[in-house]
């Protein structure tokens, strides 16, 4: 199956312990596609400005993402500046935003990118997520969506109103504890489950994260990272690496879902292992099996077999 994604393109200034990268590819949809497109054919649909170099543009065809629906505004491309707490890289201050030709997106599709089977909303507008979807035909058979703490404290009805609409919710543990005014995430997510999505999947961060689907329970770790760069961009590559595998596989069973999710813990990994799409986006396919396979590793243990408990010694 083929994948659309629809959210921002920018430049962003980073400062972290590690250094820091002025003017730098970033922006939803740039980290989603740069991780998605190991797995699948994805088509990108964004703005940028009359700033955007061809330079960069070719980094985006490099990974055969379909820019056909990158549209060039007159204006400059969004940018974002900020700073990461040296002390703990969850914390992050906003320096600067401008959100440029960005203000006034207003995604309209093409006919070529009506019809793709999986979908992507990453973290824009409720309500531009809520109109793209309605100019999908057929409706695509996986709808996913990111948001953030923004749009859940003051667009938290029109957010509401998308949300129900939608397969797949992806929120970290603040969000979603915020979103349903719940004290833990599991009743956070059922919460969330009742409004439609079938499937939530709660990021933790260096905790690794959670995937609730219609009863079934299913927690991966994040794979341990010796050296943390950049943590921007990390939760959208972890939505690349789970939509993508998905949109690969075309089968939505318990077993491809946790798959999924341990492949967007490990593309989540490279992603913060260097600024921009420096690492995420220049991977080979052995990389990201022996990292999948250490996650295996790291989480296996011998179950109880049907007579045995955990109270006998071995004969």
């Amino acid at each position: 199956m083929s994948l659309l994604v629809v959210g921002s393109v920018a430049y962003d200034s980073v400062t972290t312990a590690a250094g820091s990268r002025a003017d730098s590819l970033g922006g939803s949809a740039l980290y989603f596609s740069a991780s998605a497109s190991y797995f699948t054919n994805v088509s990108l649909v964004a703005v940028v400005g009359e700033d955007f170099s061809k330079a960069d543009r070719k980094k985006l065809s490099a990974r055969e993402v379909d820019i056909s629906g990158l549209e060039t505004a007159k204006g400059k491309t969004f940018r974002w500046e900020g700073i990461y707490d040296t002390e703990n890289l969850n914390f992050r201050e906003t320096i600067d935003t401008q959100l440029n030709v960005f203000a006034d997106f207003s995604p309209s599709l093409a006919k070529n990118n009506m019809s793709h089977p999986c979908l992507f909303l990453a973290n824009i507008d409720p309500t531009l997520q809520h109109e793209v979807l309605t100019q999908m035909n057929p409706k695509p058979r996986i709808v996913a969506l990111d948001t953030m703490d923004y749009w859940i404290n003051d667009h938290k009805d029109n957010l509401s109103k998308t949300i129900e609409n939608i397969d797949v919710l992806f929120m970290d543990e603040t969000e979603i504890k915020s979103f349903t005014s719940k004290s833990n995430i599991f009743s956070a997510a059922q919460a969330v489950r009742d409004m439609g999505p079938r499937i939530v999947l709660v990021k933790r961060g260096e905790y690794g994260a959670v995937m609730f689907n219609e009863g079934n329970i299913f927690s991966v770790p994040a794979f341990p990272v010796e050296s943390v760069i950049d943590p921007t961009g990390a939760g959208d590559s972890f939505a690349g690496g789970f939509m993508g595998y998905l949109s690969n596989m075309n089968d939505f069973s318990h077993e491809t879902l946790r798959r999924a999710a341990v492949i967007a813990s490990v593309m989540g990994s490279f992603a913060v292992e260097g600024f921009s799409t420096d690492r995420v986006g220049n991977l080979n396919r052995l990389e990201i099996d022996d990292r999948f396979r250490g996650i295996a590793g790291m989480t296996y243990f011998k179950p109880l077999e049907n007579e045995e408990d955990l109270f006998s010694k071995p004969n």
